[in-house]
């Protein structure tokens, strides 16, 4: 990803939010592009689908919201399709086999995997519909392996903003303390660099110890069950980072049973449960990945592919750490 073109809409300018001013992670390099794209107001609307992971996790539901906004904006036809659960990969293949045979214009998708949509979205690409990525990048070298050429991909640095949100949860440690990270599905490519971005922040402090590294899937209910597991086998544990707030809020109820309240935690995505979280003093960081915009951003690339406008192969949206100076 870092020796790919990362580029920003003048137009729809991408810009970090969140509750308050919060430490901003920036991510996006600002370049004039054109003024957005809108529908032909002669020809019928573009039929974009969006195809999301779940709608069991809010950060979807906010997702949906932004391509919502675009589709009154820029003038499109919006279907939107998810999955039961963020595990159901073949639910994925299965919606976006359909929306083939209804012959949408474009896909604008947040795969659950980053291999196995692959094939089904080559066939989707040979059918001449236009294909947009968002939040969880498919892995470029399957793509091409697939004759597949590279979609263009919307999302934030997931590394960087786990390794500053895991920076901000360790600081000021100075003895010996152990440490866990929840990671997300593990052949999701946003799972993997964030488990790498809170890996290389706990290496970088000789006092962090790392004992354990448990994926949980994206779940509440397996955040909750390996912070169980991780208590038993390592009852030293101090720090948890968890790879999404769903795993984070899992993990805190996990603490709260155990009456454990000397463990600092970690999470990702700033949904508003989280938010409470850090405001009680339970959770002590999370990353806002501007899920709104997100959705936005894929609607607006896609119909630019549909009018036939060049695209940047790679657009990268502003994160915030939200912290408990940052929602005062």
């Amino acid at each position: 990803m870092k020796n790919l073109l990362v580029l920003a809409f003048t137009a729809l300018t991408v810009v970090a939010c969140g509750e308050s001013s919060g430490p901003s992670i920036s991510t996006v390099a600002k370049t004039p592009v054109s003024a957005p794209a809108v529908a032909h107001p002669n020809k019928p609307k573009p039929r974009i689908a969006l195809v999301m992971k779940t709608l069991t996790n809010p950060f979807f539901l906010e997702m949906e919201k932004g391509a919502r906004q675009a589709e009154k904006k820029l003038g499109v036809d919006l279907h939107v399709k998810t999955a039961a659960q963020e595990t159901s990969i073949e639910q994925q293949i299965q919606i976006v086999d359909d929306l083939i045979a209804d012959k949408v214009d474009a896909i604008v998708i947040a795969p659950g995997d980053s291999q196995r949509l692959i094939p089904v979205l080559k066939k989707a690409v040979d059918k001449e519909i236009k294909v947009v990525n968002i939040d969880n990048e498919l892995d470029r070298d399957a793509q091409k392996k697939a004759g597949m050429e590279p979609v263009p991909f919307i999302s934030v640095d997931n590394e960087k903003a786990a390794y500053a949100a895991a920076k901000y949860l360790i600081q000021g440690i100075s003895e010996p303390t152990e440490a866990a990270i929840l990671e997300g599905i593990r052949s999701a490519s946003n799972a993997r660099l964030r488990m790498e971005g809170a890996k290389r922040a706990f290496a970088e402090n000789a006092s962090i110890k790392l004992v354990a590294s448990e994926s949980a899937n994206w779940k509440i209910d397996e955040g909750y069950d390996q912070t169980q597991k991780i208590l038993r086998q390592h009852p030293a544990i101090k720090v948890i980072f968890a790879a999404n707030d769903m795993m984070g809020l899992g993990a805190l109820k996990s603490l709260r049973e155990a009456k454990r309240t000397d463990v600092k935690v970690g999470s990702y995505d700033a949904l508003s449960e989280a938010v409470a979280e850090i405001r009680a003093g339970n959770l002590t960081v999370t990353v806002d990945q501007q899920a709104t915009e997100q959705g936005f951003q894929g609607v607006a690339v896609a119909l630019r592919l549909v009018n036939g406008e060049n695209v940047p192969s790679v657009l990268l949206v502003d994160t915030r750490l939200i912290t408990a100076e940052s929602t005062k």
